[in-house]
This record gives C-alpha cells, sequence and structure tokens, in this order.
C-alpha cells in the first residue's frame, strides 16, 4: 500500500475519517492537501502531524460546495505540490429531521455539501488528472445511507445514494484516461460529527449492538482508502468497498432476536 511521492488532497481532513484517512496516507509516502471549512486548529495538527512524518502537507480552508472555490483548491494545490495524484472527496453535511417537518435551509445544505460538493470536487479533480496525462485515482467516501432509507436522514441519503452513481458512472467515463474512480461506505464510525446526534452513552450503547460490537474508528477507514488509492488497486474501478463491522447485514436490523 505504498503511496510514496504521491500528491493527495482529501476533503474535510481536518477531523474524523477525512483526518484518519490524511494521516494513514502520509504515513504510507504521500504529501496530503487538507481541506476543511472550519476547525482552523484540528487543520493545523493535521498537517503538522504529517510534516512530523517527513511528507509535505498544504491547507487548503474553503466550503466544498462553492464550485469557484473547490476549483481553485485543486489548482492550487496541485501548483503548490507539482501534480495531483489523488483526490478523496470526503466532506459531507448532514442535519437530521423527519422530512415533513425539516427546516429547508439544512436539508438544502446537505444536498449542497454532501452531494454538489462531491462533484465539484470530482469534476475539478478530473479535469486536472486528465490535464497532466498520467492517470490517478479519485476515492468518493460514500455511506450505507446510499441504499438504507434511515428515518431522519432523508436529505443525506438522497446525497449519498448521488454520488454512488455519480461515481460510477465517472469511473466509466475516464477510464480511457487511466483514472480510477472508487466507492468508499464506512459504517458508524466513531468520529467527532456523531456527538452533533448522539451522546457518548448512545454510541458505546449503539456500538455494543453492532455484530462486531464496537463502532469503526477514523484509522480503519484511512488505512482502507490507503489501500483503495495505491496501485494494489490499479485494476479496480466502480467499485464499492464496505467496511461496516457488521451493521448492514440483516442479523443487525433484527438485533433483539438476534441476541436471544
Amino acid at each position: 500500500m505504498d503511496l510514496t511521492g504521491k500528491n493527495i488532497l482529501i476533503t474535510g481532513a481536518s477531523r474524523g475519517i477525512g483526518r484518519g484517512c490524511a494521516i494513514e496516507m502520509a504515513q504510507a509516502g504521500a504529501n496530503v492537501g487538507i481541506n476543511y471549512r472550519s476547525h482552523d486548529g484540528e487543520a493545523e495538527e493535521v498537517a503538522a502531524e504529517i510534516r512530523k512524518l517527513g511528507r509535505k502537507a498544504s491547507l487548503h480552508k474553503c466550503d466544498v460546495a462553492d464550485q469557484s472555490a473547490v476549483e481553485a483548491m485543486v489548482a492550487d494545490f496541485a501548483k503548490q505540490m507539482g501534480t495531483l495524484d489523488g483526490y478523496v472527496s470526503n466532506a459531507a453535511y448532514s442535519d437530521r429531521e423527519p422530512m415533513v417537518s425539516a427546516k429547508m435551509e439544512g436539508f438544502k445544505r446537505t444536498i449542497d455539501v454532501s452531494m454538489w460538493g462531491a462533484f465539484f470536487g470530482l469534476r475539478a479533480s478530473a479535469q486536472q488528472l486528465i490535464k497532466q496525462g498520467q492517470g490517478g485515482s479519485i476515492l468518493i467516501v460514500s455511506s450505507p445511507h446510499a441504499y438504507m432509507p434511515i428515518p431522519t436522514a432523508m436529505a443525506y441519503n438522497m446525497a449519498k445514494a448521488a454520488i454512488d452513481h455519480m461515481a460510477r458512472t465517472a469511473a466509466i467515463e475516464l477510464a480511457k484516461h487511466r483514472i480510477r474512480v472508487n466507492i468508499l461506505h464506512p459504517g458508524w464510525i466513531d468520529t467527532p460529527g456523531e456527538r452533533k446526534f448522539f451522546t457518548d452513552e448512545q454510541l458505546e450503547e449503539g456500538g455494543a449492538s453492532i455484530p462486531m460490537g464496537r463502532l469503526g474508528t477514523p484509522q480503519e477507514m484511512g488505512r482502507l482508502a490507503r489501500f483503495m488509492m495505491s496501485s494494489d488497486c490499479d485494476y479496480m474501478t466502480g467499485s464499492t468497498v464496505l467496511m461496516d463491522g457488521g451493521i448492514t447485514l440483516p442479523w443487525w436490523s433484527n438485533r433483539e432476536e438476534g441476541k436471544q
């Protein structure tokens, strides 16, 4: 899973899964671009950790829902590092409310970041990779929400379903340029973002009910992302890889019966 000399830009990389991806890829030899919208201090901490590993780190503060800002970010990263070799679309946003009473501002913001933000990054990075003419890899961090109709998360469900199909379509269109596009589906991961919806106690109880008995970690997702971005996966494109501790298995949906 060697990424020595590769230059990889990761969105939403100041915390959670994005941070896990950034650190793991730097450990594998990559120089990393850290995109973030807020949490400046945490973004600086990620950059410092990457530099301690002897890799280059660049900071890119922008809202991925802003197309022109994303295009400028990709161009700036390629200019700073010399090339763009890989792009990880990880940034997301979600509000949780029943569809009939959801505040439309949050509903639209979820779509803007989680769907349009993924598309803007995919498009801009693909354009840069085509321009360079040396192939590359794009990873879309999606979710089992793409096919599981989780209540109170309609906007997020919609966005994730859309970007799954987006990625598969892009894989077909970009194969002739030797650009791979794949999808990662994390399960329930212990990230700061989960505290928006759950208490620590609820997360602990929820993790215990998963077949593997715990929540996943950002580091585990980062290791899988590192593998998917590496040359070990040069023949993989248009694929969806799930790492969820068994949460999407029928057992979990009928977990009370499974405990008997």
